[in-house]
């Protein structure tokens, strides 16, 4: 039996991805200020459907509430830039902040289950839309803008943004790589099939768990900041709209839950088709919510699950793949492979 944790595929996956940010790195040599603002926007999807991603679809924790740590992260950076900190430090110190404070929030979020979980995580970010209006700063919803951001030229201002939103979705996707192929990541998969069975067999679910709602809300919180960064403005009602949540889940379901590639196909899917219709109005959302139906009846693995059973392709692995086994008349047979026993065997025996 073979067992592989990449493929040919894979390689040339991450061969192409290392062209691709090269030369998204030179695009601000040659791009339009139109171009660079729609790819920064790019960046921040793909961002929060990943986020989104770890936690509904590698932790099985659905959440509603992300807009929590979307707004949070925002007010930081306006918190932290007005206290004197550069926008740019202020930004990733808020994000650190923001993925701080998840830690005390997951320890009483963490024990609810299922869709006490998610009503509770929308609660908790109404509850903190509302402390946020308080500060005087933020002058309630009449808002507040990122003035830091005028000590930069206009031109340098919109390539310093693209280029910290590209680095920090490539950084935030290869850490949420290597997190998934760690045993953490096995751990949180099996937790997300079934949390009992991963008890019985030694895993501290809590922990794990713990481990990724931090992850994700850091993320989210940088995605924030980003969006803040690119529209400069703050209106709390903006920031912990659910409208954010709503994208996220749109992303995740459309692309594919649960697959690292499906995220950001549905990102990508999402961006393209804001960018085409978002001017006719109501019927842009109300595609948006046709398609997310037609998706959840007709395609529950979403539209890359779909690529991946009909092809058999898998561009970015994150578990195991075997190849086959030998039998007993010496012949090599194609395996049909139990992923999930596979873990749990894997996790038994302390081996990754």
């Amino acid at each position: 039996m073979k067992i592989k944790r990449s493929n040919a595929y894979s390689k040339l996956t991450l061969i192409s991805s290392m062209l691709l940010f090269v030369m998204l790195m030179m695009v601000p040599f040659f791009a339009s200020e139109n171009v660079l603002e729609r790819l920064t926007v790019l960046f921040i999807y793909i961002i929060l459907a990943a986020m989104w991603n770890t936690l509904a679809g590698f932790g099985g924790l659905i959440s509603i509430g992300q807009q929590l740590f979307f707004g949070l992260g925002a007010y930081a950076t306006i918190r932290l830039a007005n206290a004197g900190i550069p926008p740019f430090t202020a930004l990733l110190m808020a994000s650190l902040l923001v993925g701080l404070l998840s830690w005390p929030i997951s320890k009483f979020m963490l024990h609810l289950r299922a869709a006490e979980f998610g009503i509770g995580m929308w609660v908790l970010a109404s509850v903190g839309h509302l402390l946020v209006n308080l500060d005087p700063l933020i002058q309630g919803e009449t808002g507040t803008s990122l003035i830091s951001l005028n000590t930069y030229n206009i031109e340098v201002r919109r390539i310093l943004i693209y280029l910290v939103g590209l680095v920090c979705m490539a950084g935030l996707l290869v850490g949420l790589f290597y997190l998934l192929r760690s045993k953490a990541g096995i751990a949180m998969q099996a937790i997300r099939d079934n949390e009992d069975a991963a008890d019985s067999i030694g895993i501290d679910a809590q922990t794990v768990k713990t481990w990724f709602f931090i992850f994700a809300a850091f993320g989210t919180a940088l995605a924030g900041g980003l969006w803040l960064a690119q529209a400069s403005s703050f209106q709390p009602k903006t920031y912990f709209s659910v409208q954010w949540t709503a994208y996220m889940i749109f992303m995740v379901l459309v692309g594919g839950i649960g697959r690292f590639e499906g995220a950001i196909l549905g990102a990508l899917l999402f961006f393209i088709v804001e960018t085409w219709f978002a001017a006719t109005g109501v019927w842009y959302l109300v595609g948006l919510g046709a398609v997310a139906v037609f998706c959840s009846l007709f395609l529950p693995k979403g539209l890359w699950g779909l690529i991946e059973t009909r092809l058999g392709i898998c561009l970015i692995p994150v578990g195991y793949q075997v190849k086959g086994h030998v039998l007993k008349d010496g012949t090599f047979k194609e395996d049909v492979f139990n992923e999930d026993a596979f873990k749990k065997d894997a996790l038994k025996k302390g081996k990754p």
